[in-house]
């Protein structure tokens, strides 16, 4: 995409009504005025708050709020541009129980109070294969310490991605944990027990991955 198209949507992204840009010093100081009033500020109900992560063009975060007219979507993403696709969709489809929030991941304590919310769909993540880059997976400890913190006591976590690797990983990591593994696929679209909106939802990336074969792996956990 040139960089006079990102400029352009970078500035209809300040005028979307569904779209959130924090400053990162916003986020720091902890004085972000959604935390803790997303229901009663923007989606003016108290239906439960499901997020995605890294949610790219918001396939994801569209899908499952049409899907779930009872229950409130807030899609995240650093990428602008991106993020841009998944806000406009949502307002000229006029579907209100979505919101989009731009933000890196790694502060997402100070955008959610504790206990705010339900369900968090993490779609399709980069698996940061190398060692020295595992602080940066979104399933690792202090990831899922964050997560613990903004979801309510029984609140459920998604995986879904196309990388073996990351699948396993996770799987591992809350064995280790103690954290109770509630659905583990290696291949949901051959796994008859698959929630329907695992595989009935399909992101961008995902469309492509499986045109070329490559299986799609689902895992969903609870925090101990």
């Amino acid at each position: 995409m040139g960089s006079k198209n990102k400029l352009k949507r970078f500035k209809e992204n300040e005028t979307f009504s569904n779209l959130f840009q924090p400053k990162r010093e916003t986020l720091l100081s902890d004085t972000f005025e959604m935390k803790g009033k997303w229901n009663s500020e923007f989606f003016k109900n108290n239906n439960p708050i499901v997020l995605e992560l890294g949610c790219g063009k918001g396939e994801y975060s569209i899908g499952l709020s049409e899907k779930f007219p009872d229950k409130n979507f807030i899609g995240i993403d650093i990428k602008g541009a991106r993020i841009w696709r998944g806000a406009k969709t949502a307002l000229e489809n006029n579907i209100h129980n979505v919101a989009f929030l731009r933000m890196q991941i790694e502060l997402i304590e100070s955008a959610f109070a504790a206990g705010e919310v339900s369900e968090i769909w993490i779609t399709f993540p980069d698996p940061q294969i190398k060692y020295k880059r595992t602080k940066h997976r979104l399933t690792n400890p202090e990831f899922l310490d964050k997560y613990k913190h903004i979801l309510q006591e029984d609140g459920l976590i998604h995986l879904k991605t196309d990388s073996e690797f990351l699948h396993g990983y996770t799987i591992g990591l809350l064995q280790g944990l103690g954290h109770e593994i509630l659905h583990a696929h290696h291949d949901t679209y051959i796994n008859t027990y698959a929630p329907e909106e695992v595989v009935n939802i399909q992101t961008y990336y995902e469309k492509k991955f499986l045109k070329v074969g490559k299986p799609i792996t689902y895992l969903k956990f609870k925090l101990k």
